[in-house]
């Protein structure tokens, strides 16, 4: 699963490039075309100058359809959807499609860890061995350095074996034990507290403790501590492969093992369909669904800490460096893109960016129906810096 590495190390600038001729005859080939629907009053100055670079990136990285919402007092007001949920129907996108959003999702999971916090049913600081057993060194690695990726521990999705396995058998359903067992089966990356290194075993282990502590299955205190509260009514985490209706088909460009580092065989695979694929392999680390209306009420909530307390939100915040500047930062399972607040999130079929900046009010959704793209990257997160450049929104 990709993730807020995607961005980490990269400024938010971007440059659009003119398509070439090969690149417009691959595109027309593989059926993708970009329709948009409007609102049927006229399109803001600022949405009639991003939508044609928003529109040609989409044919650069093969992006069937997106969802984008921008939302910046006196700078721009742009929501819309572009392009087809369907390329074999042709069906235009609409805004309240549900689609995976991927490690979005760890804001949910680090949520619920700080409330138990809060709640004085664990302490920041406790080793995870006072809570779980099993994890190796459990006894030198903090609940704090599980949430700011700082623990050290092995990402189980960075390993070849298994994302073999994702691309043999994409429907198997993976149980979290198993996940953890790759993960914990590695040697780590460096003693825990003294690096960064972002990955999804910190992620699943958070989630088998919010089970442990609350005696509750992780969807049940999902729902009544963060949807229902926030009356965020198409917001799930499903136990399947199903999405709730009405969605889009998720696509992918390439395999699983061909989008890792240094490999791209996103030109010589092609598209192709990932919407069956389990999203189990991410749990509590990735398989959130959500549409555009909920994302952008959860977006102000996450970064205003609105269902944790004062103090404990301004522990959320405090950030470590994810790579040398510039690059984003990280807190308590949240980032900070330079201001704006909140995570991007990305896994077969569909990437995902979603944060807001609290001291300008300034809230911006996007939502693909697909991951890994024509450039086995994530396409969420190459149109955000589009915007952040156009709009030039990174300047305070």
């Amino acid at each position: 699963m990709a993730t807020v590495s995607r961005l980490i190390g990269q400024h938010a600038h971007a440059t659009v490039r003119s398509l070439s001729a090969r690149l417009l005859l691959f595109l027309a080939l593989a059926g993708i075309s970009i329709q948009s629907v409007s609102a049927a009053k006229p399109l803001s100055d600022c949405a009639q100058r991003l939508r044609p670079l928003v529109k040609t990136k989409m044919l650069e990285l093969g992006v069937p359809s997106l969802i984008v919402s921008v939302d910046a007092p006196k700078i721009c007001h742009w929501t819309e959807t572009l392009g087809i949920r369907d390329v074999t129907k042709q069906a235009p996108i609409r805004l309240k499609e549900h689609m995976r959003i991927g490690s979005i999702t760890k804001t949910f999971t680090g949520t619920v860890v700080l409330q138990l916090v809060d709640e004085g049913w664990l302490g920041l600081d406790d080793p995870i061995s006072r809570h779980l057993t099993g994890v190796p060194n459990g006894e030198n690695i903090t609940i704090r350095q599980l949430l700011n990726m700082t623990s050290g521990l092995y990402n189980y999705s960075e390993d070849r074996a298994f994302n073999e396995s994702l691309d043999a058998d994409p429907e198997r359903v993976w149980a979290p034990e198993e996940l953890l067992a790759i993960g914990l089966g590695r040697k780590p990356y460096f003693p825990p507290g003294t690096a960064f290194h972002y990955s999804n075993t910190n992620s699943v282990l958070l989630g088998k403790l919010v089970e442990a502590v609350t005696g509750h299955p992780l969807e049940q205190e999902f729902e009544q501590r963060i949807f229902q509260p926030l009356k965020l009514h198409d917001t799930s985490f499903p136990l399947s492969s199903a999405i709730p209706r009405p969605h889009p088909r998720g696509y992918m460009f390439g395999t699983n093992v061909g989008s890792l580092p240094p490999a791209c065989d996103a030109a010589t695979v092609g598209r192709h369909d990932v919407t069956a694929a389990s999203p189990s392999w991410t749990w509590s680390a990735g398989g959130g669904v959500s549409t555009l209306k909920d994302l952008t009420v959860w977006a102000r909530a996450l970064a205003t800490g609105a269902l944790l307390s004062p103090d404990m939100q301004a522990e959320r915040l405090k950030s470590v460096p994810t790579g040398p500047p510039p690059a984003p930062e990280y807190g308590l399972h949240i980032t900070n893109f330079f201001g704006f607040i909140g995570h991007d999130g990305n896994l077969p079929g569909f990437s995902s960016f979603m944060a807001y900046d609290p001291t300008r009010d300034i809230t911006i959704v996007v939502l693909a129906n697909v991951y890994a793209d024509a450039h086995c990257e994530a396409p969420a997160d190459t149109i955000v810096k589009l915007i952040f450049q156009e709009l030039d929104l990174l300047a305070h």
